[in-house]
C-alpha cells in the first residue's frame, strides 16, 4: 500500500519561559549574542538573564519514526504530556519540528479543537462558511453539504441566530458538525470526543466511524480506549517524548493499560506533573486500600476496598466537586462517581477553604468482578471550570476467589459480579398459554368447580 505519512526522527524541543524580546531586531541581537556566548544585550541591571539558565529546555518529541499507510486508522495514545498534541500539531503544520523530517501525501484537515475559528457576533449559518474556509473547504463545497452539516448538528431552527446566544451543548454540535464534513485525504483528529453529552458523542463516534470505512487516512488520538479499539486497526503509544510501542491495537492498548505509565496501587504527584491551569488545586496522591487501610495493587472482590484522593487547594474553591472514573482495562466505563453526589454533603462543603483534604470512597464487597481495571479522576466546578483530570491515574486489580458462582470454572462476563439474593421455591403448576384459570380449592379433596 502507498504511505501517505512518513516520519524520520522526529523531535521537538521546547524552551521554558521564553519569549520574544519585542522586535525582530532584538530577538536576531539576542540570538546572535548567544552564538557568540555574550550576555543578552538588553537585559537590565539587576535582571537574571533567563535564556541562559539551565533546565529551560524540554523535549516534547524524540526521535520519533513510524509510517502510515493509506486509507488506515492510526490510533496514538499515551498520558497527558506524552508527546500526541504535539505531534499531531507538527503533521498539521502548526508548528515546526526542531530536527526529523516529515513526509505527507495528500490534503490534511485538523480537529484538534473544535470551535475555533467561530465569531460569537455572526450567526449559526454565517459561522459554518466562516469556520469551513478556515478548516480549508472551498465555498461551493460548503453550499453543498450545508443541510446536511445543519442536520446533523440538531440546531436548524438557532441556524440564523448569533452564537452568542448558543447554549456550549449547541455551540460544540455545530463546530464538530463543520469539522467532520470535511473531506481530505488524510483526516488529523485530537480527543474531540470528549466534549458534548452520551448521545452526542456517540453520534460523533459513528461519523467518524464512516470517515474510516470510507477509506481516508485518519490520526486518532483519545483517552477513550474504547473508542480507540473500535475505530482504530493499529496504534502507537507515546510516553514522554518517545515511541514506546507501534502494534495493532489490542495489543497497544493492552500494553498501554498493563504497563508503568498508570500507576499500580498508589499514585503520587510529583510538581512537574501538575499542569498550571489546575491552579489552586492541587493533586496529591490516589490510593486503592484494603479494609484495614494497606495499599493494594491487587483487591479481593469479596472484601471491601476504599478509594483515597489526597490534594490541596492553595485558594478557597466554591462548587468543588472530586470525582472517580472506573473503567476496564479496555476502556469500558464501570462507573462515575463524585464526592458531592449527595445533596447533604454538596450544601456541607459548597465552600471548600485552602488546605490540605481527602476525599474518601468505599467501594462495597461482592461489586466488581475479576479483572484489570483503570482509574482515573476529576476535580470540576460543575459548568463552570475544570481544574484537574486525568483518566488514567491508576491501575489495579481485582482478584474473584470465593465470590458467587467461582465453584464453576467457566468465566464471568462483565465487570461487576454481585451477590445478588436469590430465592428457589416450588411454584404451583402453571396452565398452558390461553387456557382459563381455574381456581382450585384443596378442603375435602375437592375442586371448587365440584369435580
Amino acid at each position: 500500500m502507498t504511505i501517505v505519512i512518513k516520519v524520520e526522527n522526529l523531535s521537538k524541543e521546547y524552551r521554558l519561559g521564553q519569549i520574544s524580546g519585542g522586535t525582530l531586531r532584538e530577538d536576531f541581537s539576542r540570538w546572535w549574542a548567544r552564538r557568540l556566548g555574550k550576555p543578552d544585550p538588553y537585559l537590565k541591571i539587576g535582571e537574571e538573564d533567563h535564556g541562559n539558565r539551565q533546565g529551560e529546555h524540554i523535549w516534547a518529541l524524540r526521535d520519533i519514526s513510524f509510517n502510515v499507510e493509506q486509507g488506515k486508522v492510526l490510533g496514538i495514545i499515551g498520558r497527558n504530556g506524552a508527546g500526541k498534541s504535539t505531534l499531531l500539531k507538527i503533521l498539521s503544520r502548526i508548528t515546526a519540528p526542531s530536527s526529523g523530517q516529515i513526509k505527507v501525501m495528500g490534503r490534511v484537515a485538523s480537529l484538534l479543537e473544535v470551535g475555533t475559528g467561530f465569531h460569537p457576533e455572526l450567526t449559526g449559518r454565517e459561522n459554518i462558511y466562516l469556520n469551513g474556509a478556515i478548516l480549508g473547504m472551498a465555498q461551493k463545497e460548503i453550499e453543498h453539504k450545508f443541510d446536511e452539516i445543519v442536520e446533523f448538528s440538531e440546531v436548524p431552527q438557532f441556524i440564523d441566530t448569533p452564537v452568542k446566544r448558543y447554549s456550549s451543548g449547541m455551540y460544540v454540535r455545530l463546530a464538530f458538525a463543520v469539522a467532520a464534513h470535511l473531506e481530505p485525504e488524510i483526516l488529523v483528529v485530537d480527543e474531540v470526543l470528549a466534549v458534548g453529552d452520551a448521545e452526542f458523542q456517540r453520534k460523533c463516534l459513528g461519523k467518524m466511524s464512516d470517515v474510516a470505512r470510507s477509506g481516508r487516512t485518519v490520526l486518532f488520538v483519545s483517552h477513550n480506549m474504547s473508542a480507540i479499539l473500535r475505530l482504530t486497526e493499529e496504534t502507537i503509544v507515546l510516553d514522554k517524548g518517545k515511541l514506546m510501542l507501534s502494534a495493532e491495537t489490542p495489543r497497544a492498548v493492552d500494553f498501554y493499560m498493563s504497563s508503568g505509565f498508570a500507576q499500580e496501587g498508589e499514585r503520587r504527584w510529583l510538581e512537574d506533573e501538575i499542569p498550571t491551569s489546575a491552579a489552586p488545586f492541587r493533586p496529591l496522591a490516589l490510593r486503592i486500600c484494603d479494609a484495614q487501610g494497606r495499599v493494594i495493587e491487587t483487591a479481593r472482590s469479596t472484601e471491601p476496598l476504599t478509594i483515597e484522593f489526597t490534594y490541596r487547594l492553595d485558594s478557597p474553591i466554591t462548587g468543588l466537586r472530586v470525582g472517580l472514573y472506573l473503567q476496564t482495562s479496555r476502556g469500558e466505563v464501570v462507573f462515575t462517581t463524585f464526592d458531592t453526589d449527595e445533596v447533604s454533603k454538596f450544601e456541607t462543603h459548597r465552600l471548600r477553604q485552602n488546605g490540605r483534604y481527602v476525599s474518601r470512597c468505599e467501594i462495597p464487597a461482592d461489586f466488581l468482578n475479576e479483572g484489570r481495571y483503570v482509574l482515573g479522576v476529576n476535580a470540576s466546578s460543575y459548568r463552570v471550570r475544570r481544574y484537574f483530570q486525568e483518566e488514567q491515574a491508576l491501575t489495579f486489580s481485582v482478584d474473584a476467589t470465593g465470590a458467587p458462582g467461582s465453584h464453576w470454572p467457566e468465566p464471568r462476563q462483565g465487570p461487576v459480579r454481585p451477590r445478588l439474593n436469590w430465592k428457589i421455591s416450588p411454584a404451583a403448576e402453571q396452565p398452558a398459554y390461553g387456557e382459563p384459570l381455574i381456581e382450585r380449592t384443596h378442603s375435602g379433596g375437592r375442586t371448587a368447580d365440584g369435580d
